[in-house]
């Protein structure tokens, strides 16, 4: 028996349940279905230890907003679970959980697409892919060139570092995930070797605010991927929202006793080839830090707005810090290493076998039996995630990303301390 419905949207992630409450809102029919659980990315592919990068105030859905008693905090991941679970409890979003789909065609003669999933067959007018473009993990060439006694892991499947054997860790990457699993091993006593590559330092706070307070303010989070595409895009923002918040800072990495390299070119007979690069990077890093916060700088003087005096820039001048000698070459078996950690790369994948080649929007107002929309990759909920990629404080949104950062408070910001 084939199910017929107005709409279906494929993923019970913040996407699909923005786009529900968007739909419920219009009274129109629809179906949002989740192959595994609700918000299943943060449940599986999270670390134990991760909390959200942007201040708790920021966690926000259309018509509805995390609720906590330090909106200044930054909530961990289970968190962010219970507050997608209370969402779709307060928007009533017909989910289905456990129902994969596996394919989506065009039914023919009749203006309708058939949705066939393992538990069933929907007939629908319009079909959302809000599954997120970005879906399987990718180790990069060199992983398979490692030695084989390694334990290998991509950071989505990390979970802690008792998950790890003993030994010391080569993490590769400096973005937040890289960084902020470097920390976690750091503090559970291991030794760890960071190779880094392209980052954007930024202070946690700045003048009183959140650093994701000012960007908000000033505009950069409305940026869209128009403007601003991936060619014009750098790394992203450099930002932890554990412990409580602070800086990454990675030559105070350095000093406490991590071993930071260039990033990895190759692997050969259980040695690592490194680039002698990584003063540059640093450079680059404490270029970003100084950038963002004269960007800031320059908004308080140009609107004298009431915020906090200008903080001394704590990155050293740009080319000027000091340097940290790096090996070109590094032995794992004689470094201890027993295990990689490899960065988020994730891979591009299709909405789905079967899904129409067509990305342009699907149409709420589309009426049962009139033409209908192709089917689309949704764009309802834009945020920010750790892979969303601001540059010298730019951001470009994309759909699969996390709640979206609210506005800021009108009256405009306040000092640290103030009443709320």
């Amino acid at each position: 028996m084939v199910e017929a419905v107005e709409t279906v949207v494929v993923g019970g992630g913040q996407a699909g349940l923005a786009l529900s409450y968007h739909l419920g809102r219009l009274g129109r029919e629809h179906v949002v279905l989740e192959r595994q659980r609700l918000a299943e990315r943060w449940r599986s592919e999270r670390w134990d230890s991760l909390a959200f990068q942007f201040p708790s105030w920021s966690i926000r859905l259309p018509g509805h907003a995390y609720e906590t008693d330090d909106p200044e905090g930054f909530a961990p991941r289970d968190e962010v679970v219970r507050f997608l679970e209370r969402y779709r409890e307060v928007i009533r979003a017909p989910v289905r959980t456990g129902v994969r789909v596996l394919t989506v065609t065009a039914r023919p003669g009749r203006a309708r697409f058939l949705v066939e999933t393992d538990g069933g067959c929907l007939e629908t007018a319009n079909v959302v892919a809000a599954t997120g473009p970005y879906q399987a993990p990718v180790l990069p060439a060199a992983a398979a060139a490692m030695p084989s006694t390694l334990f290998q892991v991509h950071s989505s499947r990390y979970r802690n570092p008792g998950a790890l054997p003993p030994g010391a860790v080569l993490v590769v990457g400096s973005g937040a995930s890289g960084c902020q699993i470097a920390e976690d091993l750091v503090a559970a006593g291991r030794h760890v070797y960071l190779s880094v590559g392209r980052h954007a330092r930024m202070p946690r706070r700045y003048r009183g605010h959140d650093i994701f307070w000012w960007l908000d303010l000033i505009g950069r989070l409305d940026q869209t991927v128009d403007d601003r595409p991936p060619s014009k895009r750098g790394p992203n923002p450099l930002v932890t929202g554990a412990g409580g918040g602070h800086d990454i800072d990675l030559r105070r990495y350095a000093a406490d006793g991590m071993v930071l390299l260039g990033h990895l070119r190759g692997v050969h007979s259980g040695k690592l080839a490194l680039a002698p690069d990584l003063d540059a990077e640093l450079a680059r890093g404490d270029e970003a830090f100084a950038a963002v916060t004269a960007m800031v700088d320059e908004h308080v003087l140009k609107t004298g707005l009431d915020a906090l005096p200008a903080d001394p820039i704590r990155a050293a001048p740009a080319g000027r810090g000091p340097r940290i000698d790096a090996p070109h070459e590094l032995d794992l078996a004689a470094a201890g290493v027993t295990s990689v950690v490899w960065p988020p790369a994730i891979a591009p994948t299709s909405a789905g076998s079967g899904f129409p080649s067509s990305t342009s929007a699907a149409s709420p107002s589309t009426a049962a039996g009139s033409p209908p929309a192709p089917a689309s990759t949704s764009s309802a909920c834009r945020g920010s995630g750790s892979s969303s990629p601001p540059c010298s404080a730019a951001w470009a949104r994309t759909p699969n990303t996390s709640p979206r950062i609210s506005r800021p408070r009108a009256r405009g910001p306040r000092r640290l301390g103030s009443a709320s």
